[in-house]
C-alpha cells in the first residue's frame, strides 16, 4: 500500500492512518529558492538535535516556499511556508513542529485547526523545551528560552 498523493477524502485519511501505525515516514522534501532550502536545512538540523524529526516525516512530506500565508496543507501533508516564517531556524523549526502535530491531529481525526490548534501550540511549546535541553549551543538556549518567555505570558499557556 502506497501513502496516498492527497490526504483529503475519507479513504486517503484512512490509508495514510492505516501507513503510519504501520510505521511508515516521508522522505522529506524542501521546495524553494537556495535561500528558503538553506533556511529550512538549519531548522531541520535543530528538529533533529531535539529528536522530532521522525514525528516530523510521519506527518509531513514536504515543506514549500511560497509568498503569502504560512499555513498547514493538510490535503497535501505540506507546510507552506513563506521567507518571513523561516528567517529564524528556532521559530521556523517550532513552527513546523506545530504544523507536524496539527496534521497528526486531522490524519487522527480530531480537531486541528481554532480551538484545535491549542494542542499543536502545546506542541511547539514541548518541542521547544526539548531543544533547550538537548542544544549545546547557547544561542539556541537563549532564543529558546526567550520564546517560551513569550509563550508563558500568553494567557492561553
Amino acid at each position: 500500500m502506497r501513502f496516498p498523493e492527497r490526504v483529503y477524502t475519507a479513504e486517503e485519511v484512512k490509508t495514510a492512518k492505516e501507513l503510519i501505525e504501520k510505521g511508515y515516514r516521508h522522505r522529506l522534501r524542501v521546495e524553494g529558492s537556495p535561500e528558503f532550502r538553506r533556511k529550512v536545512k538549519e531548522a531541520l538540523k535543530l528538529i533533529k538535535t531535539a529528536k522530532y524529526y521522525d514525528f516530523l516525516r510521519t506527518y509531513i512530506k514536504q515543506i514549500v516556499e511560497i509568498d503569502g500565508f504560512s499555513q498547514l496543507r493538510e490535503s497535501e501533508a505540506a507546510a507552506w511556508l513563506n521567507n518571513y516564517a523561516v528567517a529564524d531556524s528556532v521559530e521556523a523549526a517550532s513552527f513546523v513542529i506545530q504544523k507536524a502535530q496539527q496534521m497528526k491531529d486531522y490524519v487522527e481525526g480530531r480537531l486541528y485547526y481554532d480551538k484545535g490548534e491549542i494542542n499543536a501550540v502545546k506542541k511547539r511549546i514541548e518541542f521547544l523545551e526539548t531543544l533547550n535541553n538537548r542544544t549545546q549551543s547557547q544561542a539556541i538556549r537563549k532564543k529558546c528560552g526567550e520564546i517560551l518567555e513569550e509563550w508563558a505570558e500568553s494567557k492561553y499557556f
